[in-house]
């Protein structure tokens, strides 16, 4: 079930470097694109959804969802995608979930998990923090830091999550372990052979984070 007040984004927006030259979002998993499989999963847990890119990408209006262009010049990393997020959803949404399109097995309850952690901490961002590692792009931010996201990301200081969360106060909602793990992301053919072989053999389990 979605929260009236959480818009989602997909970050689409990578260069797909380890992919041999494969657009990542497209690649064929068990049958479906790649990033299919991410709406899928991230589609039911918000409101509205949108994919954050670069720059405006063809083939993906075939999904339905507005694309997001970075709103800086070049290339400035996932900010530069939160930030297209927070200027398209903050007039009508108080959070913004970020994933990326390449984790077809992200749990199907991260949005409301992460936003009531950053509701319980009082504090404007929450994010996943699995098997001990910090996962800055399963996240959730609240309207409030677009200014400090339009300063930042305009003048070129910073690009990628991590480096913002030391500027303000986040929220760590931790993960127990799962298989398949639910945080895998797909960055090579090796990575996707192997969630190829996962979903054939079992299921997604949803796991709730703790303290």
């Amino acid at each position: 079930m979605n929260s009236l007040s959480i818009a989602g984004t997909i970050l689409a927006g990578g260069r797909s470097s380890r992919m041999v030259g494969r657009n990542k979002v497209f690649t064929p998993l068990a049958g479906r694109p790649l990033i299919r499989h991410v709406i899928d999963r991230v589609a039911p847990q918000v409101a509205a959804l949108a994919l954050s890119v670069e720059t405006p990408m063809p083939g993906l209006e075939t999904f339905g969802l507005p694309q997001l262009p970075d709103p800086a010049p070049g290339h400035r990393g996932p900010l530069g995608g939160l930030l297209a997020a927070l200027r398209h959803f903050s007039s009508g949404y108080e959070w913004v979930l970020v994933a990326p399109c390449d984790a077809p097995f992200l749990p199907p309850d991260l949005a409301t998990r992460l936003e009531a952690r950053a509701v319980e901490d009082a504090v404007p961002c929450a994010l996943v923090v699995y098997e001990g590692e910090l996962q800055p792009t399963f996240s959730i931010w609240h309207r409030s830091l677009l200014t400090d996201l339009e300063q930042l990301v305009g003048q070129g200081e910073m690009a990628g999550f991590k480096a913002f969360i030391r500027t303000i106060q986040a929220a760590e909602c931790h993960w127990p372990a799962a298989h398949p793990p639910p945080f895998f992301n797909i960055n090579d053919a090796s990575a996707l052979d192997r969630a190829g072989r996962w979903i054939e053999t079992t299921g997604r389990a949803a796991h709730a984070c703790s303290v």
